[in-house]
C-alpha cells in the first residue's frame, strides 16, 4: 500500500501537479483546491519553507529544482521563510469549503499561516 495519495495520475503527472500547486501557494499565499490535493501539497510547501529557513546555497538550489519560477524562490528565501524563523513546522492551514458544484468534490483553501 502506498504511503501517499496517487490521485489517479501517473508519477510524472502527479509530481508536475504538486510542483505547480506548491509554486502557486508560495506565490499567492493561498490557493483553492480539493482537500486531498491540499493535504498532499502541504508536504511539499512545508519542505520548501524549511529549505528557505536554512538559507544556504545548497538549499536554494534544491528549491530551484522543485519550484517552477525563479522569482518565487527568491521571494521564498528573502520574504516568506524569515517570517517562520521562530516556528518549527506547521506553516500552512487547510480550511474546508464544502462540495464543488460540478462533481461534489470536497473543496478547501490551503494558505500560509
Amino acid at each position: 500500500m502506498a504511503m501517499y495519495r496517487k490521485l489517479g495520475r501517473s508519477t510524472d503527472q502527479r509530481i508536475a501537479m504538486f510542483r505547480s500547486l506548491a509554486t502557486n501557494l508560495l506565490k499567492y499565499g493561498k490557493i483553492e483546491t480539493t482537500v486531498t490535493r491540499a493535504k498532499e501539497t502541504r508536504k511539499f510547501a512545508e519542505r520548501m519553507i524549511t529549505l528557505g529557513k536554512r538559507g544556504d546555497l545548497h538549499a536554494r538550489r534544491q528549491a530551484l529544482a522543485f519550484i517552477t519560477e525563479e522569482s518565487v524562490v527568491k521571494d521564498l528565501f528573502d520574504n516568506i521563510a524569515p517570517k517562520y524563523a521562530e516556528r518549527n513546522g506547521g506553516y500552512t492551514r487547510i480550511m474546508k469549503m464544502g462540495p464543488r458544484r460540478g462533481d461534489a468534490a470536497e473543496m478547501s483553501i490551503i494558505e500560509l499561516v
